[in-house]
């Protein structure tokens, strides 16, 4: 199976993930429904790792909390900025991490075709768009700041995952570090505002579902990234919003905005060009 092949599964289930998360949190708040997934995963991925007899070296250990610490960070970012600005603003300035692990390869010496250099300036443009973003109105300072920090933080998550060679190690990590900084920030929020995490028996599996889809999706990209270009595959592995809001036109009965329908397009074209090259 190719990177690319890889890259775009990745970014299907990151997709689905993102639209469960999204429903469950209308209900829960987001830190409760990253918390419990999030958990879920950590004991999936160590289940398999002890399973397989993975060893796990210094390399793993060190890319794998840090990747850990980045996503953890960057969600809370994500969600602290959505509730303080508003999805067409937050959604499109976090979308632009992908440029981190981009630039990152560039640097490194990667050199993708002229075809694929065009079709990775097209699907970034398609992510932007078809994060529905508000072309009008202005924003306060924070929730940019905010959007921000999650864009980078999504992007080094994609650049620390890459430079390990050892995957199942490396998630298994990964996840130690994340529910940790999830466990710090909860026991916070209990101690100064007195919240909990109470969930039902039936919100428990559409929860697993998004731990494991989030799990599935950072194991078929650290592959795609050892096989391929981290310039493109990381473009590949990124049109998750696109998947996103077709999954909430289709299931969710929401309406797409026309700069939404040219995003999608635009990500699909770049898509094209990415494989043609």
């Amino acid at each position: 199976m190719t990177a690319a092949v890889l890259a775009l599964l990745g970014s299907v289930l990151w997709g689905a993930a993102d639209y469960v998360g999204g429903v469950l949190s209308r209900t829960r708040t987001a830190i409760q429904v990253v918390a419990v997934s999030q958990l879920v995963a950590l004991v999936v991925i160590w289940l398999v790792v002890l399973a397989t007899g993975a060893a796990i070296d210094s390399g793993a250990v060190v890319w794998g909390l840090l990747a850990g610490l980045a996503g953890g960070t960057a969600l809370m970012c994500f969600y602290a900025a959505l509730a303080a600005g508003t999805m067409g603003v937050v959604a499109p300035i976090s979308a632009l991490g992908l440029v981190v692990p981009v630039l990152a390869g560039l640097l490194a010496g990667e050199r993708p075709s002229v075809v694929q250099l065009a079709g990775i300036a097209i699907a970034v443009a398609g992510v932007v768009l078809a994060s529905g973003p508000e072309l009008s109105g202005g924003a306060s300072p924070r929730p940019l700041l905010l959007a921000a920090a999650a864009g980078l933080g999504f992007g080094l998550t994609l650049l620390f995952i890459a430079r390990s060679a050892d995957t199942l190690p490396t998630l298994g990590m990964m996840r130690v570090a994340s529910v940790g900084l999830l466990t710090v920030v909860l026991l916070i929020l209990w101690r100064t505002t007195g919240a909990t995490v109470r969930l039902t028996a039936r919100e428990l599996p559409a929860l697993a579902f998004v731990g494991l889809a989030d799990l599935g999706a950072n194991g078929l990209y650290a592959l795609a990234a050892t096989s391929g270009l981290l310039s493109v595959v990381a473009v590949l592995a990124s049109l998750y919003p696109a998947v996103t809001v077709l999954l909430a036109w289709r299931f969710g009965r929401e309406r797409l905005a026309r700069i939404q329908v040219v995003g999608v397009a635009a990500a699909l074209i770049g898509v094209v060009l990415l494989a043609a090259g």
